[in-house]
């Protein structure tokens, strides 16, 4: 029986698999890029038009980056027969929501969405471990 829990946030996912008493530990970065977009200019006129940032463009390339990041690690999960996902924000549960719409056979295999504050990789391990074997 195959058991992979996964920590992850937007920077990167730590995939812990463990199978017949062998733990193999996996690294994935996510390679979204972070945005920080500037203000608009105003006009030299008073009362003049402004140029105004149009945010929804890099949101949309942000939840593009995103799909492809879940999809990559939706491909490493394909094998397991329970999944328990962490992580410090609500990355974990879109990476949920995507499993069911995208991959509704992975899906079904998540047993928990579980918050976990940032970890070491052996933290990570333990915390994998521990859950698998209760």
């Amino acid at each position: 029986m195959k058991q992979i829990g996964v920590w992850m946030d937007k920077k990167e996912a730590h995939v812990v698999s463990v199978s017949e008493g062998k733990t193999e530990m996996k690294n994935l970065a996510s390679d979204l890029e972070f945005f920080n977009p500037k203000g608009g200019s105003r006009s030299k006129t008073r009362w003049g038009p402004q140029q105004v940032v149009h945010d929804s463009r890099y949101t949309e390339r942000e939840n593009h980056q995103l799909r492809e990041y879940y999809d990559t690690l939706a491909r490493e999960l394909k094998d397991a027969e329970a999944i328990v996902l962490y992580g410090p924000a609500g990355t974990k549960a879109d990476f949920k929501k995507r499993l069911d719409e995208a991959h509704p056979d992975i899906g079904m295999k998540v047993r928990d969405v579980l918050t976990a504050d940032s970890m070491t990789p052996n933290q990570v391990k333990a915390l994998i471990l521990g859950y698998f074997e209760s």
